[in-house]
């Protein structure tokens, strides 16, 4: 049997370079990835809770109008961020009723002249399903257990929401080219108010379901689908600002009323009439429903015009690593002061030397190895007697102006010491001469 282990020599890398490669890229790129996915709130999970937002699932959601008007070729997401608002493109609102006005108009103002926004009114009180439908239902369904009270003081205070029921045949809607019928006629809401304009009507035309602000904007394609009166453009006119557009009547929208294909329609024609197109941004705020995070130095990390120093830092890190990992060369490892073996010999024959109380030995052949190697470094003689030699090291001592000890009293010095303190001292002035000699 051979007795040599078989496996990877002592001393050897078990991992290839490339291998050490991958890893510490792989390494990389998920510790980046969790940075990026903690700075933008992407992965935190699904915020379909039965909420009226753009990822709830249930009647009162609109998660059916954001894969709606994407399929329809807009740029739609979703922000938890409050600094993403501001942002080009239509923005929708979809406050819930416990929402504060102030909120919602600093929102809106902040936009007059970035992109047009959408406000979805909140309408029904949505519970969880029965325990009787709960094997049935999937997450988010909920029950539309009635209207919710609206109140929003500081956001078009002008203006006034209120509910009526009507009877189903009448629960009808027009606008846009467009009509349709509300899924439910329990309660109908509609809006009222100064400089408000109707574009879509209910109930004949006596309710004003959805409208858009008459502000002194220049809104085209809004005056063209206006149903109770047409906006007249004039001097005063601010064409660079961007249309308001309130939604009184949130089954038109919503999952429940984008059930009918009348609801779809209605939705798409109502986002190109605020002026944006298909490959435009459309942005669903999930931050008034509760979702919103503040930014941090890790989101602001991530977002223009910060992500372009984020890239360069990660660049010169990579660069860094890249350099790291093609040294010139091996590493280099330091030669060992004493070689294997010798400090156990070394230290037995110090603990020797010390037990058997012979110091006084160690100090004339430390003297004579000490003569030797001047003798070489100054090019005498080897045939030289000891005194002779030690009067030609001091005359070259001499010779070189140093006024230190000459080198035959050290060496004296030490033949004679007999303390361990002695000894250390003039083995310690010889050694500064030799080096003193030899330099």
């Amino acid at each position: 049997m051979n007795g040599r282990a078989k496996g990877v020599a002592v001393g050897a890398n078990p991992f290839s370079l490339w291998a050490v490669l991958a890893i510490v890229l792989l390494g990389t790129l998920l510790f980046v990835a969790l940075l990026w996915m903690i700075g933008t709130g992407v992965g935190l999970g699904s915020a379909n809770d039965g909420k009226a937002h753009a990822e709830g699932k249930g009647l009162n959601g609109y998660a059916a109008m954001a894969d709606y008007l994407e399929r329809r070729g807009f740029a739609v997401e979703t922000t938890r961020n409050p600094g993403a608002l501001d942002r080009p493109g239509l923005l929708v609102l979809t406050p819930p009723a416990i929402a504060k006005g102030e909120d919602i108009n600093k929102i809106v103002l902040a936009r007059r002249y970035m992109g047009p926004t959408l406000v979805i009114a909140p309408k029904w009180l949505a519970v969880p399903p029965g325990r009787e439908e709960q094997d049935k239902a999937k997450k988010g369904w909920v029950r539309l257990a009635g209207p919710a009270p609206l109140e929003w003081p500081g956001f078009f205070d002008e203006l006034s929401v209120r509910t009526a029921k009507v009877a189903q045949r009448d629960a009808r809607w027009n606008g846009l080219g467009l009509s349709g019928t509300l899924p439910d006629a329990r309660q109908v809401m509609s809006g009222a108010g100064t400089g408000l304009v109707r574009i879509v009507a209910g109930q004949g035309e006596r309710l004003t379901l959805a409208g858009f602000m008459d502000d002194g904007g220049t809104y085209p394609g809004l005056e063209a689908i206006a149903l109770d009166r047409v906006l007249h453009s004039g001097e005063e006119d601010d064409e660079d600002r961007y249309p308001v557009v309130l939604v009184f009547e949130p089954d038109l929208l919503d999952n429940y009323g984008m059930a009918r294909f009348e609801n779809a329609r209605l939705a798409d024609a109502l986002v190109r009439a605020t002026g944006v197109e298909p490959g435009d941004p459309v942005v669903f705020d999930m931050t008034l429903p509760g979702y919103g995070r503040e930014q941090n130095l890790l989101t602001l990390a991530f977002t223009p015009p910060f992500l372009a120093a984020t890239l360069c830092l990660l660049l010169a890190a990579a660069v860094v690593g890249w350099r790291a990992f093609l040294r010139f060369g091996p590493p280099l490892a330091p030669e060992r002061a004493i070689a294997f073996g010798k400090r156990a010999l070394v230290s037995n024959a110090a603990g020797f030397v010390r037990r058997t109380r012979r110091l006084h030995l160690l100090g004339p052949p430390y003297a004579d190895r000490a003569r030797e190697r001047l003798m070489t470094a100054l090019a005498l003689p080897r045939s030289l007697d000891a005194e002779r030699a030690d009067a030609a090291i001091d005359r070259a001592l001499a010779a070189r102006g140093h006024d230190a000890e000459p080198f035959s009293v050290i060496a004296a010095r030490l033949r004679a010491a007999r303390r361990s303190h002695d000894l250390l001292k003039a083995a310690r002035d010889l050694h500064a001469l030799e080096r003193m000699l030899i330099r």
